[in-house]
Order: C-alpha cells, then sequence, then structure tokens
C-alpha cells in the first residue's frame, strides 16, 4: 500500500479518532468564550488608546491662564491685560476668555445654588483664558509666558492644559496594559484548553492510533488528523464569540454614547481596529491548529 493511499484512508479514520461531533464536544464553547472575552480586551484597549489619542489632540498646545485676584475690577484690569500681551505674540493661535456663565456651569455641580446666580455674584472665582500656541507646549515656552505676564499680570498663572490630565492619561495607559495583559492571558489559556483536549483525545483513541502506526501511518499524518478536527472547533467556536463579542461591543458603545461626553465620544473604533478585531477568530484558529498539531506529536514520539 503506498503513502498516498495510507494518507487517504488516515483522512477517512479522523471520524474515528475524535468521534465527538464538531459542536457536541465542549472544545468549541470554550474557544468561543475565549474569543468572546479576548474581542471585548481588545476592543476596550483599541477604544483606550482612541480615547487617549483624542484627547491629547484636542489639548495640544492648550493653556489655560488663572488671574486669581479677589477684588473684581483688579481682577478684570489684569485679565484684560493678559488677553492684550497674549494676542499680540506671535506663538499664540488664539485667545479666548471664559465668559461668567461658563465659569457658573463649571461650579455648579460641587457649589450648587451658590453659583445658580452668577459666580461672580455668589462667590470670587479666578478669570479663566483660554490659550492656543501653535506648536506643542514645551517648559521653555511656559517659563517665558509666565515671565512676561509677571510684570504686568501678577495674579496671572499659566498652567498647560496637558499637566492637568497627566493622571487620567496615566491611568488609561494603565487600563491599556491591562487590556493587553488580559489578550496575552486567554491566548494562553486557549492554547491551554487546546493542549488539554488534544491529549484527551490521544489517550481515548490510543489503541486506534496504535493501529494506523502498525498500517504505516506516520505521527504527522495522525497530527494532521487531530489539527483538522480542532480546526474545524475552532473556526465554530471562533464564529459563536466573535458574534457574542460583537453584540456586547455594540450595547456598551450605546450605553457610553448616551452620556453626551465628548471626551467618551473620542474613544470610538474605526475601521483599522475593526480589522484587528475581525482578526481575533482567524488568530484563535491558527492557534489552536498549531497547538494541536505540536501537543500530538511531542506525545507520540514520547510514546514510541
Amino acid at each position: 500500500m503506498s503513502w498516498r493511499r495510507h494518507a487517504d484512508r488516515l483522512g477517512g479514520d479522523a471520524a474515528r479518532i475524535l468521534p465527538q461531533a464538531r459542536l457536541a464536544g465542549p472544545m468549541p464553547w470554550v474557544i468561543a468564550i475565549m474569543t468572546s472575552l479576548t474581542v471585548i480586551a481588545l476592543a476596550g484597549g483599541l477604544a483606550l488608546a482612541n480615547l487617549a489619542e483624542q484627547a491629547r489632540s484636542e489639548i495640544a498646545g492648550g493653556l489655560t491662564v488663572q488671574v486669581v485676584e479677589a477684588n473684581r475690577a483688579e481682577r478684570d484690569r489684569q485679565a484684560e491685560t493678559a488677553i492684550a500681551i497674549l494676542s499680540a505674540r506671535d506663538d499664540v493661535a488664539s485667545v479666548r476668555r471664559v465668559t461668567e456663565e461658563e465659569l457658573a456651569k463649571l461650579i455648579e455641580p460641587w457649589l450648587g445654588g451658590a453659583a445658580a446666580g452668577g459666580s461672580a455674584a455668589a462667590i470670587p472665582t479666578p478669570a479663566l483664558i483660554d490659550v492656543r500656541l501653535r506648536g506643542a507646549v514645551t517648559d521653555a515656552r511656559l517659563i517665558d509666558l509666565r515671565s512676561t505676564l509677571a510684570t504686568q499680570a501678577p495674579a496671572a498663572r499659566v498652567d498647560a492644559q496637558a499637566e492637568w490630565l497627566r493622571p487620567v492619561f496615566g491611568a488609561i495607559a494603565s487600563l491599556q496594559y491591562l487590556a493587553l495583559g488580559l489578550v496575552l492571558l486567554l491566548a494562553a489559556t486557549s492554547a491551554a484548553a487546546v493542549w488539554l483536549a488534544a491529549r484527551s483525545a490521544l489517550g481515548t483513541n490510543r489503541d486506534t492510533i496504535e493501529v494506523i502506526h502498525h498500517l504505516g501511518g506516520t505521527d504527522s499524518q495522525i497530527a494532521a488528523i487531530f489539527q483538522r478536527a480542532i480546526g474545524l472547533d475552532a473556526v465554530a467556536g471562533g464564529a459563536a464569540g466573535l458574534l457574542l463579542a460583537l453584540g456586547a461591543i455594540l450595547l456598551l458603545g450605546e450605553q457610553f454614547a448616551g452620556l453626551g461626553s465628548g471626551l467618551v465620544a473620542g474613544g470610538g473604533l474605526g475601521p483599522v481596529d475593526w480589522v484587528l478585531i475581525a482578526c481575533v477568530p482567524l488568530a484563535g484558529v491558527a492557534l489552536a491548529m498549531l497547538t494541536a498539531r505540536l501537543t500530538v506529536l511531542a506525545a507520540l514520539r514520547r510514546s514510541l
């Protein structure tokens, strides 16, 4: 009997070596769960990355000037002086004073009714000036602006908007690393589940494998049978897991969209993100088939 005839016969005996139906065993459901969790973790990490990038782009070159002065007339005078000085600079793209109505809305969640009648009338608040520079905010530019304003508007304090959000960016980066860790952990768990399934199938069908060996079958041919069977399970489980994860992602997206926050809206997924998400089941199938093949080959070599 030729090697080709042996291979054809071994391929036809795949059902006897792995007798369970494609959706009857636990493996497809295990892969579906792992795929679903992996997709959700990856989508969360990508959304956080987009949110951080959107926030950085919006505050790039942003400065906030606070004129902290209890006397309202003096506060207004120094604020107008600061606006005139900043407007005359070539490296300043725009200057805008935040109105008292806007200030009242900003402090109302913390002060309640005390800010309802207007911040200036209810409680002393600093004058806020929103400044946009041409280019990035550097320490040298901050020092130059502070020294320029200190002579004519000594109550003015200049702060980079990026500094205010530095703790937020740090927290987002930590969550991104957590999402990456979860993806890697779930991939390792999926590989471990396939390893256990392959080892169990080998033990259950040891007598059949020995017969195939006596008929001239090779370890590679036997491994191909397991690889193909587990690949089919991985395809079924990956497709189911992807559909479950997409439903969860869309539901969460609608919930966050309902918040009406511009910052949260910047965390949407783009076309490249969706392509990466779609690659998760494909990567899962490849990982399952590779793990099954290596596991079977290693076990057969040890049994010889």
